[in-house]
């Protein structure tokens, strides 16, 4: 028999670790993330506060933690949604949205904490950051299926917009798509800002009152996206 079985001691820290993360998310919802303390978690828990670092050694740890389960969260879903729909093209495309809308609404406060407003003095670790990278090769797999094609390098009286030249040097944050062209990079950026653009005033209540759909919007929005 391979693999190996946790043992009860790394099964009840795995537990109290998971009951902390629980507990963190309810105080993110009554307070937000920058007002998160490990000292009222361990009072609600009835531990005190030094047996609680045993299991999180800060607040930053905590939080990381947190993040990094809702990025997985989502990096997944897009991951599923890209290889059901083949990977690419408009059906891939417009798939994604969906499962970012899908995402978002299931736990506005997870959303908020990974794209809503910095916590102040927090600073995600590189583990972090990738986990973000595989989302948006995803993305960009799925951009570069519906970007029209380049331009040929020498057309007459025609002038390169000034984004699409700083996109042309500025693709570090492509990851593992470094040659993808300019018009699937731009894409990808549209689609990631004005999809989250909605979202978050969606999820804020910027919507209530005006008499408008949100889902509506957010659709249409999809449509000029993907619509050549």
């Amino acid at each position: 028999m391979t693999g190996s079985t946790k043992t009860p001691r790394e099964r009840y820290r795995q537990q109290v670790r998971e009951e902390v993360k629980e507990k963190a998310w309810q105080q993110i919802a009554g307070s937000g993330a920058s007002a998160l303390s490990l000292n009222a978690i361990a009072k609600q828990m009835g531990m005190s506060g030094p047996a609680l670092y045993r299991y999180f050694a800060n607040r930053d740890e905590l939080i990381t933690e947190l993040i990094r389960d809702a990025y997985r969260s989502l990096a997944d879903a897009f991951i599923a949604a890209a290889a059901g729909s083949g990977g690419a093209g408009r059906p891939g495309l417009t798939g994604l949205a969906k499962v970012l809308r899908r995402w978002a609404l299931a736990d506005p406060h997870r959303y908020f904490l990974v794209y809503g407003t910095p916590v102040p003095g927090y600073h995600a670790p590189a583990d972090v950051t990738a986990i973000a990278s595989e989302l948006m090769a995803v993305l960009l797999d799925a951009c570069a299926a519906v970007a029209p094609a380049p331009a040929p390098a020498a057309i007459p009286d025609t002038e390169p917009h000034a984004f699409e030249e700083h996109l042309a040097a500025h693709r570090a944050w492509a990851g593992s798509h470094p040659d993808a062209p300019p018009p699937a990079l731009r894409l990808a950026l549209t689609f990631w800002s004005r999809l989250h653009g909605v979202l978050s005033l969606e999820l804020a209540g910027h919507f209530t009152g005006m008499g408008l759909d949100p889902a509506l919007l957010f659709d249409a929005e999809v449509d000029r996206l993907v619509t050549p």
